[in-house]
């Protein structure tokens, strides 16, 4: 006759095969990102400009900043 299985032990394998899914999904999506098309893509200047990132008067302040320090 089957043993009969204690609720704490159902439970606790079913956290562990919850936890073991979720580690293979990270997995699988991380070699997704990686076989990814320009994955390491850079924004240019204009991208930053069009977000409101970037902009000349933070330029001159850089710039100046960089003067006073020497």
């Amino acid at each position: 006759m089957a043993r009969k299985r204690s609720r704490t032990a159902v439970l606790k394998r079913q956290r562990e095969v919850k936890k073991s899914e979720k580690q293979a999904m990270k997995r699988e999506k991380r070699e997704f990102r990686k076989e990814a098309p320009g994955h390491e893509s850079v924004a240019t200047r204009d991208d930053l400009a069009g977000y409101g990132f970037l902009t000349d008067e933070a330029e001159e302040v850089d710039e100046s900043e960089n003067d006073s320090a020497r």
